[in-house]
């Protein structure tokens, strides 16, 4: 079986979705520390002046080092009324706007207290629309409490994974060594980006995965698993 793990992100990229996909399993690590200025709580969408951040304010000053599930929204700025407008600004006359549109404002609607839990709101969602059903576990409901590759071994070994499938960045921080002691595969994410057609030109890789939805609907899957 063939695990994968992230945190939650806020609107991911499509190299999250195709990881995802390619997986057995796939573990939110909900107990790992937050790290600002990552893609937990913003992401970019396209515009017509090139790209732009969409962030999530969340309650840091004296939390001190939080973990991922613990980090709250900062509801004093208008951030919903924001991102809402950027979104019909930006996509307004995209192929797929109506399709998708009305979740976002019903989502964004909400009164959310926790990051993570609007994260995977809005991520269960896309998984659905690209027709992805890898089951989904949380790494608080495992109870691992190891650090760095030994909290991945740990994970592969609570679910019983004979293969890891990290990201491309693994490549500098995982102890290879380790898997290979636990007779665990580890295998690596190259995921090759797609070009397709976005409401601006010229084209712009790395956006947030409902770009790619809103200028392709049902469409997206193949484009996103087709390389």
């Amino acid at each position: 079986m063939i695990i994968s793990v992230h945190q939650p992100q806020y609107l991911p990229w499509l190299g999250y979705f195709e990881k995802i996909a390619k997986s057995d399993n796939f573990v939110f690590l909900d107990n790992v520390q937050y790290k600002e200025r990552e893609f937990q709580n913003r992401n970019k969408i396209r515009t017509k002046d090139g790209s732009s951040w969409l962030t999530v304010p969340v309650i840091s000053k004296g939390e001190g080092r939080q973990k991922i599930r613990d980090v709250k929204i900062d509801d004093e700025s208008d951030w919903r009324r924001k991102h809402l407008a950027s979104l019909r600004s930006s996509y307004g006359r995209a192929v797929f706007f109506k399709d998708y549109y009305p979740f976002f404002e019903e989502v964004l609607g909400k009164k959310w207290v926790y990051l993570k839990d609007l994260n995977i709101e809005i991520i269960k969602f896309i998984l659905k629309e690209l027709s992805i059903d890898t089951p989904i576990s949380f790494e608080s409901d495992l109870k691992v409490t190891a650090m760095s590759t030994q909290r991945i071994i740990d994970i592969c070994k609570k679910l019983k994974a004979d293969t890891y499938f990290s990201g491309s960045g693994g490549r500098s921080y995982l102890d290879q060594g380790l898997f290979a002691q636990e007779n665990i595969k580890l295998i690596y994410q190259e995921f090759l980006h797609p070009q397709y057609k976005q409401c601006y030109e010229p084209f712009l890789p790395f956006m947030s995965i409902i770009d790619l939805l809103f200028n392709h609907g049902a469409g997206s899957r193949k484009i996103l698993l087709s390389l």
